[in-house]
C-alpha cells in the first residue's frame, strides 16, 4: 500500500471560479476523480472498497478541465466518511475506556485525520489496480479535504463558509442554493447535497458538533438555530416546510471599533464620538434596524468603548458578539440560551432556557452592564427593568423597520409578557429605561449596478413621557433630505448633553449641520451625485 500524500490539517477549501469543486459526480460510474482511461487490471481488492472500485472499472472517467481543481464524487466521499466515522468511534470508545474520560475535540480530529489518510490511500490503491494509473497527489488531497469536511466541518457547505466575501447563504432544498457576496446580488450556486435527506443529515451533524445544549433537527424539533465556526449564524427548518430550508448569515466585521466603522462609512467621526461618550456616560442604548443591516457589528463596536475593567454580562440565543474572546474586556460573563430537547412539559420545551430566564441569574453575577444580543419577545420587559434599575450603560438590539416604529415595537413585545401588561405600562417602562435609540439602515443598489450602503440613519433621544402618555423622542441625529443626505448628521442637541460632556464629548461637534461627511452619500437613485 502506498503512502498517501495527505498530511496534517486539511486547508480550507475555496471555490474555483465561483464553483464548488466537489459539488457533483465526476462521471456516471461514481469514480472519485476525472482520470485518463486505461485498461483494468485483473487483480482487485476484496471488501467494500475493492467492490466499489471493481464496479467502476469499465467506466470512461470524465477529464477535469485543464488547470481546474479535481472534481470529487460526493458518493465516494460520503462512503469514506462513513468508514472513517465507524473506525473513529471504535478508537475513541477504547480510548475513553482506558482513560476514563471523553476524548477532546483536538484528539478526535487528530485521530480522524490519520484515519482519513489511511482510507484515501486504500481507495487510491484500489483505483490504481483497477485502472492501471494511480491518482495524483492533488486528487488524493482534494478527496481527503472533502472527507474531512464531511466528518468534522460543514461538508459541501464549507467552501462557502470559508469564502470571506459571502455574506448570506440561502438553501431552499439541497439543489436550490443561493449566495450573496459583498456588493453583489443573490446568485445561484451548485447543490450542497445530493438529496434533502443528505442535507438534513448534514444539519444534524452540525447540531451535534455545536456543543451548546440539546440542539437538534428532527420531527420533534423541526427548527434549528446555532452558531458555526467563525461566528456565523445558521437557522434551519424542516418538517414544517416542504423541503429543508436554511439561512446562514456572516458577520463580516467581526471585531470592528467605532473608528473602523468610520472607515466603512457606517458613521462619521462626529457620530462615533457621540456614541462613544454615550457609552462612557452609561446611557442605555437600543440599536434597531432590519435584518442584515449591521446592528450586531455596531453593538460590538460600541461595546469596545466600555472601560476594560468593568464586569459585563452578555445574553444571546447564539453567541455572535464574542466579547468574551475579543480581549478588550477583562471580565465578561457570556450566557447563551438553551433550546429544549423536543419534549413538551406543561406547555413548554423540556430543558429550555430563554434569555428572559437568564436575566435574573445574570443580575446576581455582580455585573455593571448587561448586553442582550437581540430582544425578540417577552424578554424585553426584564431587559427594560435592568436598564431602569441598574447603573446604566446596558445595550441591546431590536428588529424594527423604521426608527419611529421602535416605541410601538417595544410595546408589542411587552404585551407578550403577560395579561397584566398594558400599552400605558409599556410606554412608561420604555420612557424610564431607554436613553437613546440608534437606527441602522441599508440602501441596496446592487440590482442597478451599485453597492450596499449600511449606515446609521437616526439617533433618537428618549426624553421621558410626552403629553399623550407615549415616550417623547428627540431626533439628535438624522438625515437631511433637502441636501440629499440620507445618513445621520447633527440636528438637535440632546437634553443630556452635559452628561456627555462630562464623559469627554466635544459639544462643538454638533455645530456642523453636515457632520464630518465630505459630501452627501452618492446613490445611483435618489440623493445627489
Amino acid at each position: 500500500m502506498r503512502a498517501s500524500p495527505y498530511q496534517g490539517p486539511v486547508p480550507p477549501q475555496q471555490p474555483v471560479n465561483g464553483q464548488v469543486v466537489y459539488g457533483g459526480s465526476a462521471d456516471a460510474a461514481g469514480l472519485p476523480w476525472g482520470l485518463p482511461q486505461s485498461q483494468p487490471q485483473p487483480q482487485v481488492q476484496t471488501g467494500p472498497v475493492g467492490q466499489a472500485a471493481s464496479a467502476a472499472a469499465s467506466a470512461v472517467p470524465a477529464l477535469s478541465p485543464a488547470g481546474a481543481r479535481p472534481v470529487v464524487d460526493t458518493k465516494v466521499a460520503r462512503e469514506l466518511k462513513r468508514q472513517v466515522a465507524a473506525e473513529l468511534h471504535q478508537q475513541l470508545s477504547r480510548l475513553s475506556q482506558a482513560s476514563g474520560s471523553e476524548a477532546d475535540r483536538a484528539t478526535r480530529r487528530q485521530r480522524g485525520r490519520a484515519l482519513i489518510e489511511e482510507a484515501v490511500a486504500r481507495w487510491s490503491d484500489a483505483y490504481a489496480q483497477t485502472h492501471g494509473i494511480p491518482p495524483t497527489r492533488e486528487q488524493d488531497r482534494v478527496l481527503a479535504e472533502a472527507v474531512y469536511d464531511l466528518l468534522f466541518r460543514a461538508g459541501r457547505l464549507q467552501p462557502y463558509l470559508d469564502d470571506p466575501e459571502i455574506e448570506n447563504i440561502l438553501i431552499n432544498g439541497c439543489d436550490d442554493v443561493w449566495v450573496s457576496r459583498v456588493h453583489q446580488p443573490l446568485r445561484q450556486v451548485p447543490p450542497v447535497a445530493d438529496s434533502d435527506e443528505e442535507l438534513v443529515e448534514l444539519l444534524q451533524d452540525l447540531a451535534r458538533q455545536h456543543g451548546g445544549g440539546e440542539r437538534s433537527l428532527s420531527t420533534a424539533s423541526p427548527m434549528l438555530a446555532l452558531r458555526l465556526e467563525g461566528g456565523m449564524r445558521l437557522q434551519a427548518m424542516t418538517e414544517v416546510t416542504p423541503r429543508p430550508y436554511v439561512a446562514i448569515r456572516r458577520h463580516r466585521v467581526a471585531s470592528a471599533t467605532l473608528s473602523d466603522l468610520v472607515q466603512l462609512g457606517t458613521v462619521d467621526s462626529t457620530l462615533a464620538a457621540f456614541l462613544a461618550s454615550a457609552i462612557r456616560a452609561r446611557k442605555n442604548v437600543m440599536i434597531t434596524g432590519t435584518q442584515g443591516v449591521g446592528k450586531t457589528s455596531l453593538l460590538r463596536a460600541m461595546a469596545a468603548e466600555i472601560p476594560p475593567d468593568e464586569r459585563v454580562g452578555t445574553l444571546e440565543s447564539e453567541f455572535e458578539l464574542w466579547l468574551h474572546t475579543l480581549g478588550h474586556l477583562r471580565q465578561v460573563v457570556p450566557m447563551e440560551a438553551r433550546e429544549g430537547n423536543g419534549e413538551r412539559v406543561d406547555g413548554r420545551m423540556a430543558g429550555e432556557l430563554t434569555i428572559g430566564e437568564l436575566i435574573p441569574a445574570a443580575l446576581r453575577m455582580t455585573l455593571s452592564r448587561i448586553i442582550v444580543g437581540e430582544v425578540r419577545s417577552a424578554e424585553v420587559v426584564p431587559m427594560l427593568r435592568v436598564m431602569t434599575n441598574g447603573e446604566g450603560g446596558s445595550m441591546c438590539t431590536l428588529h424594527a423597520r423604521g426608527p419611529h416604529m421602535v416605541v410601538d415595537r417595544i410595546a408589542e413585545l411587552c404585551l407578550e409578557y403577560g395579561a397584566h401588561m398594558t400599552d400605558t405600562l409599556a410606554y412608561r417602562l420604555t420612557a424610564n429605561a431607554v436613553d437613546f435609540i440608534v437606527h441602522v439602515a441599508m440602501v441596496d443598489e446592487t440590482a442597478v449596478g451599485g453597492r450596499r450602503h449600511r449606515f446609521v440613519s437616526h439617533v433618537l433621544e428618549v426624553a421621558g413621557l410626552g403629553e399623550s402618555g407615549r415616550p417623547a423622542l428627540n431626533t439628535v441625529f438624522g438625515p437631511r433630505p433637502e441636501i440629499g443626505e440620507v445618513r445621520a448628521v447633527p440636528l438637535t442637541p440632546p437634553h443630556c448633553l452635559d452628561d456627555l460632556r462630562r464623559a469627554g464629548f466635544d459639544a462643538g461637534l454638533l455645530g456642523s449641520p453636515y457632520g464630518t461627511w465630505s459630501a452627501p452619500l452618492a446613490l445611483r437613485i435618489g440623493g445627489t451625485r
